[in-house]
């Protein structure tokens, strides 16, 4: 996939370092990132048992590299859809571990 063409949503990523157990290879390098999530709680926290309800996510930086404004897309959107909300934070994972934190900063219609 070279591009989401219609976004259910804007955000943006901080990517965790190796250290903070992220990815050992740095943010990812790709034109458009495919990867699970999961949606956390107003506190932060995840809404659910680990695994319980995860969802295929699609990342793609507005400026390759600069993460601060990613479209964002979702292979089964109708399951995301009534979750997102500006401010909700989403658990990006690579297996088990949580590789980033995205904050949804617009929803698109």
């Amino acid at each position: 996939m070279n591009r989401i063409d219609h976004p259910a949503a804007f955000g943006s990523v901080a990517w965790l370092d190796a250290t903070e157990g992220g990815r050992v290879s740095g943010p990812p390098t790709a034109t458009v990132y495919a990867a699970t999530c999961e949606f956390t709680t107003q506190e932060g926290q995840r809404e659910s048992e680990p695994s319980a309800e995860r969802l295929s996510i699609l990342l793609q930086p507005a400026v390759p590299g600069d993460w601060s404004a990613t479209r964002v897309g979702f292979l089964a959107e109708q399951l995301a859809r009534p979750k997102l909300q500006v401010g909700v934070v989403v658990l990006v994972l690579e297996g088990p571990r949580t590789v980033g934190i995205l904050r949804i900063t617009e929803v698109v219609d």
